[in-house]
């Protein structure tokens, strides 16, 4: 039995993500795997899907319907935040790429790539054939 607080608090979640009840698909189906007859007898699984964003949750964790309903409402609602979270972390990733790529070289960077030029053309130099007519 799910007490009316927790049922308030995930409401109050489900609204704050903009889950409507109408965007959801909800079946019951048997259960499998151990538990006996009365898995194998009654539809206590629940299967859920978020029809906008197309998230698939089943939910068999407890024995009773109105727990795994519970229950698979509440894995939606962690997958679709956590969905959000990332996106909203690789906008930050990729701005913060840009600004990186764009601020001016620090002092020491820009010496360091000069000696490396110059290193490079040394090397090169040594390469040249000793005669000097080419």
């Amino acid at each position: 039995m799910v007490s009316p607080e927790k049922q308030a608090a995930l409401d109050s979640r489900m609204a704050k993500l903009r889950i409507a009840d109408d965007d959801l698909v909800e079946k019951f189906v048997l259960g499998s795997g151990s538990g006996g007859q009365k898995i194998n007898k009654t539809s206590s699984c629940v299967y859920l899907k978020h029809l906008p964003s197309g998230l698939e949750v089943k939910c068999q964790a407890h024995r009773s319907r109105e727990m795994n309903r519970f229950q698979a409402r509440e894995e939606l609602c962690d997958r679709l935040e956590g969905i959000r979270r990332d996106l909203a972390q690789a906008k930050i990733d990729e701005v913060e790429k840009l600004r990186r790529q764009n601020r001016p070289l620090s002092r020491r960077s820009k010496q360091r790539s000069v000696a490396d030029k110059r290193k490079t053309s040394q090397k090169k130099s040594l390469r040249r054939s000793p005669r000097g007519d080419d």
